[in-house]
């Protein structure tokens, strides 16, 4: 799995977990819901600055969204 399809599922999870619609988490983070979709699928790759803002508006640490689960896929 790369580190796009690692974020995306972080992302999603950790989303989930706080119980935030994709549009709620973009209008917290400023991006479009449209670009936090194809993120959430992995269908881009997010800039270092994005991936921040999408951690601060999650209240989480950027590495929370690139860590590799201990198993392997």
């Amino acid at each position: 799995m790369d580190l796009k399809e690692v974020m995306a599922r972080n992302l999603r999870r950790t989303r989930h977990d706080q119980k935030l619609t994709q549009e709620e988490l973009a209008e917290r983070s400023g991006l479009s819901a449209r670009y936090l979709g194809a993120v959430e699928r992995g269908d881009v790759s997010a800039s270092v600055t994005v991936l921040g803002r999408i951690a601060e508006a999650l209240g989480v640490e950027p590495a929370e969204l690139v860590k590799r689960s201990g198993r392997r896929s």
